[in-house]
């Protein structure tokens, strides 16, 4: 579990429960005591006020008035909301597209610089396009929430992604990729990878992808990725 799942976990067992241990947290996230208590440090920095009660029979209070005071939005939960949109308008079925826009701009304005480049670069990665009519979409599955925040990271750094893979037939193997594109054809989305075991370049249903994460030290440069005529990175969608 990554860390900001972590904090939402544990808050929404002190919510829950009134009054948890550090034991119980710790066993419930499935994470270390040291781990649970950094992050109660760091979601107190957050604004969240959790009281602590010394002795055996004590444990941890989350003030039920307190709310977080800064702002915790991801790099990868904008993106997602951008894909939304952009998903919507090139479906043409978006009728509140104006508004939309000045939301996402004001969540934009909110982040801090170093996360607007970030964003912008992944932005840069994605395209759009039509779906063949021909392609069978009848055993389409629901991708792994993990998926785009490792995702992100592979991106951003330039690192190969590890994950298994599970193809039309139901033959599941390991692939070791290097990430350029995601291109949405919807309702399918696509992981399009540099495949170095095959000199070549594949194109992975993203809901047949399991188990992604992204490999430290193992980057590698930018590639020319060949689209057809009718898919357009989203930044040339018409607004």
């Amino acid at each position: 579990m990554n860390t900001r799942f972590r904090h939402d976990a544990i808050v929404r067992s002190l919510r829950r429960n009134g009054t948890s241990t550090i034991a119980d947290l710790a066993e419930e996230v499935g994470a270390s005591r040291r781990t649970v208590l950094r992050d109660i440090r760091a979601l107190r920095d957050e604004g969240f006020v959790i009281h602590s009660e010394p002795g055996r029979g004590g444990g941890l209070q989350l003030d039920p008035r307190s709310v977080q005071t800064t702002a915790r939005i991801s790099v990868a939960e904008v993106f997602a909301l951008l894909i939304s949109v952009a998903c919507m308008r090139a479906a043409g079925n978006l009728p509140f597209s104006a508004l939309a826009d000045a939301g996402l701009a004001k969540i934009e304005k909110a982040l801090p610089s170093d996360r607007v480049r970030d964003l912008r670069r992944f932005l840069d990665c994605l395209y759009v396009g039509q779906l063949s009519p021909q392609v069978d979409i009848s055993d389409m599955g629901a991708m792994e929430p993990v998926l785009l925040p490792a995702f992100e990271t592979a991106f951003l750094q330039q690192l190969h992604l590890r994950f298994q893979y599970c193809d039309a037939k139901g033959v599941v193997t390991s692939r070791i990729v290097e990430p350029q594109a995601m291109l949405i054809l919807p309702p399918l989305w696509y992981l399009v990878a540099w495949d170095p075991a095959r000199k070549d370049f594949r194109h992975f249903q993203m809901d047949r992808i399991k188990k992604p994460d992204y490999i430290q030290n193992t980057t590698f440069r930018r590639r020319h990725v060949p689209f057809e005529d009718n898919v357009r990175p989203v930044r040339d969608l018409p607004r």
